[in-house]
This record gives structure tokens, sequence and C-alpha cells, in this order.
């Protein structure tokens, strides 16, 4: 199943990628430039503006907490979606992995691989969370939300790091570097349970 289906679904996102990259490119020269606002170039600029606003807005409002030209956030939010669509590729390549190893362990009777790529599922939904979680940075909700639930679940192991490591803006590193912790656990997890066979 992942062989034949992860590829389209990965086309489709990184096409999806491309295409904001190009949007925020010319968010990026609209800011640069300052055409006429009475003349057609101008109106259109002004209206593309205010559709890519509500995606520069909070690279924005962080260049502009430490005197960083805003005008330069298309730049840090073409960062930011790359980031974003490389996790959750990630992510979806995950599920597809997961499903088949899960399958695999059923069907061929094998205890040992399907409690590794059950483990593997769990450390992934984890990941999901933390995920979900750094996304959670850019938005005002409440503890009744969906990213409330993330946050008391995610609390117990990105706050010590947060002690070590504080947030810098609306940038999480404690929850990077989690990230990062919980991948290496689940190859280890792998090593162990599936490849170590």
């Amino acid at each position: 199943m992942r062989i034949s289906i992860y590829p389209i679904v990965q086309t489709v996102i990184i096409i999806s990628l491309l295409v904001f990259i190009a949007l925020m490119l010319a968010r990026l020269l609209f800011n640069y430039s300052d055409p006429n606002p009475f003349g057609k170039t101008g109106r259109f600029a002004l209206r593309f503006r205010k559709l890519t606003e509500r995606f520069v807005y909070p690279a924005a409002r962080f260049l502009a907490t430490f005197g960083i030209d805003v005008r330069l956030a298309p730049i840090l939010t073409i960062l930011i979606a790359s980031v974003l669509v490389y996790f959750v590729l990630g992510i979806i390549f995950d599920i597809f992995y997961i499903v088949d190893g899960l399958t695999a362990g059923i069907i061929n009777n094998n205890l040992k691989v399907f409690a590794g790529f059950f483990l593997y599922a769990v450390i992934s939904f984890y990941i999901m969370l933390v995920f979900l979680r750094v996304l959670s940075s850019w938005f005002v909700f409440t503890k009744k939300t969906l990213f409330g639930f993330v946050r008391r679940m995610t609390d117990p192991a990105v706050l010590p790091l947060q002690k070590l490591i504080p947030p810098i803006g609306m940038f999480d590193l404690s929850a990077m570097i989690l990230l990062i912790l919980l991948s290496l656990l689940q190859r280890f997890v792998m090593q162990i349970f599936v490849f170590g066979q």
C-alpha cells in the first residue's frame, strides 16, 4: 500500500508547497516594489497582499519582535512551510509504514514484528501530538480545543526541556529537540524488534 499510494500523496503535497512558495515569492516582490496604488498593478498588489496576509502575519510579527524588516516575512514563511511539509510527509509515510508492518506481522504470525510496529505506532502518535503542539504556537485557543488537549498530553515531556531551552518568541526549540529524540527512539525500537531478528 505504501509503495503504490505514498508517491501520489507526496507529489500532490510537494506541488502544493511549490505553488505556495511561488505565492510567497510574489508577495516578497510586491513587498519591495511600490507600484502606483491607483493603477491596475497597485490594486492587484494590494488585493494579493490582503489574500496572503494570514500566512505571512505570524512570521512578520516574529520578525518585528527582533527589529528585523517585516517585508522579509515571506522568506521565513517559506522556511516554516517547508519544515511543516517535511514533517507532514514523514507522518504520512509513517502511517503507511505502520499499516504495512502491522499487516506483515499479523500475516506472518510474527508477534515480535507486530509488537515493534505497535510501539513504533505509539511513538509516531506522540510525535504527531508534539508536531501539533508546534503548530499550536501560531494560534490562539482555549483548553477545551484540540490544541488544548495536545498541550496537556505533551506538557510532561516538553516542559522539562523548556526549562533547559526556553522558547524564542513563537518558536519552541524544546519541542523540536523532543521530535528528534522521539525519532531516535523509533529507530531504536525498529532495530530491536524488526531489524534485529
